[in-house]
């Protein structure tokens, strides 16, 4: 069993930062794909970024591509995601998941965490 838990969500204005993370405990982290995903009001789960165990493989959507960066640790057993140049669209709950097989879609995941709240201003 692997528990996640994610922090660092908040309030920022239109083009700030912010980084969040996500710490794994239980089981051995570094042997999963670890993605993070959003859900805004209304909306389907939403893939953002994954990064593969060894961090050798790295995707973006295509609406976050060049904005934000995913990262890893596997010593700490920690996940991160920089978010920079951010967007009101950007607005909704993040979730950090861990996944044995796959990468992008939400029923390739095992594990998840219990959200982040990230609101961006206008």
């Amino acid at each position: 069993q692997v528990q996640l838990v994610e922090s660092g969500g908040g309030l920022v204005q239109a083009g700030g930062s912010l980084r969040l993370s996500c710490v794994a405990f239980g089981g051995t982290g570094s042997s999963y794909t670890m993605g993070w995903f959003r859900q805004a009001p209304g909306l389907e789960r939403e893939f953002v970024a994954a990064i593969s165990n060894t961090g050798g493989s790295i995707y973006y959507a295509d609406s976050v591509k060049g904005r934000f960066t995913i990262s890893r640790d596997n010593a700490k057993n920690t996940v991160y995601l920089q978010m920079n140049s951010l967007k009101p669209e950007d607005t909704a709950v993040y979730y950090c998941a861990a996944a044995r097989y796959g990468v992008k879609l939400v029923a390739d995941y095992d594990y998840w965490g219990q959200g982040t709240q990230v609101t961006v201003s206008s």
